[in-house]
Order: structure tokens, then C-alpha cells, then sequence
């Protein structure tokens, strides 16, 4: 016993130890880090000023283009030329292909007016599917609700129905933007690996952690816009 005792002594005083040392150098660290603000003179502190101000204009220099583009709402385009014409002036855009007669196309439209607000960097548009018969072969949409991801002029993944989204209709808007951040088309700040399914565990539904490669390769014919 007297031998078990002295072991976790031992292993009590190494990990005092390594806290102590730990506490030291992050003490170092900071007394560092002030000092080095201290010895900063007025025109160094001066520059730092300017970028940071210059950093905050470009920001908002920005944040005005994008909002003279039609981002920061979610609006509705009237026909197909007008879809070329969106996506070929903005980086990211999120096209949500509609039909006035399906209900989970509603659904969509309620998250999709938050996020447009959230996300100004992103543009969010709705084109009615039943106008777009061209464009609608072209991307190959075959369920409706579908939203088209566009980045760079191209049409880099769908969102098809809700399968993504947990597969029930009352998702959160947080699912959705996680499903779109997935997809890099917005600046998501969560973790990408932890998808935020917390209301859907009431229903019941077991949802397993995706792999982007399975939501990119999916089959679009597996979701029935009639349900």
C-alpha cells in the first residue's frame, strides 16, 4: 500500500509540475506580447491603426457591391435569361427551382429569406420551374423543391428535396445553412462535422453524419415532389 501511496505522490507532483510549467510559459508568452505593445512607438501603433481601418473599409466596400448585385434578399427572378445574367455577376449563388403547387416549396422559401439576410456574400434567387423548362434539362432537376448551388458561374452541387436536410419537413434553418456551408457556398462559422439535427431527434429520425461525397453523388430521382 505504502508503494501506492508513494506512485501517486509522485504522479501528483510531475502533473503539479507540468501544470506549473505550462502556466509559465503562457505567463511568458503574454508578458511577451505586452511588452512588445509597450515598446510599439506612435507610429507603429499608428500603422497598425490604418489597417485595420483600411481592412473594415475594404469590408464594407464590399458588403456595398454585393447588396448594388441584389444580395442580402431572396427574390424572385421572372425567367431563365435572367438566371444567367445573376449568376454570371456573383461569385455564389443559391437558385431555389420552385412550383407554386408544392408545399415543401414554401417551407424553403421561410429559411431561404433568413439566410439571404445572414448571408450577404451569398445571392439567393427562385426561379418557378414550370418557366424554366430549358434551363430545368440542362441542370438536370427532376424533383422540385431542388436548389441549384452556383459558384463561379457554375453549377457545383444541388440540394434535392429534403433528404439532406434530416428528411422531415420541420428541419431548421441552422440544417440548411449547414447543408449549404457543406457545400462552401456560403461563409459557414459552425463545425461542418457536426451537423446541427438537434430539433429532428424528437421525430425519431436516425441521422447519420454525411459525407460530402455521398450528398454530391446522390441520385436526384429518389425524393417524390408529391409527397
Amino acid at each position: 500500500k505504502m508503494a501506492a501511496d508513494t506512485s501517486v505522490e509522485i504522479l501528483q507532483k510531475v502533473l503539479e509540475n507540468e501544470i506549473l510549467q505550462t502556466t509559465k510559459v503562457v505567463e511568458e508568452h503574454l508578458d511577451a506580447e505586452m511588452q512588445k505593445l509597450d515598446q510599439m512607438d506612435e507610429d507603429e501603433l499608428e500603422r497598425l491603426k490604418q489597417r485595420r481601418l483600411e481592412a473594415l473599409k475594404k469590408a464594407q466596400q464590399q458588403k456595398q457591391e454585393w447588396l448594388s448585385k441584389g444580395h442580402g434578399e431572396y427574390r424572385e427572378i421572372p425567367s431563365e435569361r435572367d438566371f444567367f445574367q445573376e449568376v454570371k455577376e456573383s461569385k455564389n449563388v443559391v437558385c431555389h427551382f420552385y412550383r407554386d403547387t408544392t408545399f415543401r416549396c414554401q417551407i424553403l422559401d421561410k429559411h431561404l429569406t433568413v439566410l439571404a439576410k445572414k448571408h450577404v456574400e451569398t445571392k439567393f434567387l427562385k426561379l418557378n420551374a414550370e418557366k424554366s423548362p430549358f434551363l430545368c434539362e440542362r441542370l438536370r432537376i427532376k424533383v422540385i423543391p431542388t436548389l441549384a448551388l452556383v459558384k463561379g458561374g457554375k453549377t457545383q452541387d444541388y440540394v434535392v428535396g429534403f433528404t439532406d436536410l434530416g428528411n422531415t419537413d420541420d428541419f431548421t434553418t441552422e440544417t440548411l445553412e449547414w447543408r449549404l456551408g457543406c457545400a462552401d457556398i456560403i461563409n459557414y462559422s459552425g463545425n461542418l462535422m457536426d451537423p446541427p439535427f438537434q430539433s429532428q431527434k424528437k421525430f425519431g429520425t436516425s441521422f447519420t453524419k454525411l459525407d460530402k461525397k455521398t450528398i454530391r453523388g446522390k441520385k436526384y430521382d429518389s425524393d417524390s415532389d408529391d409527397d
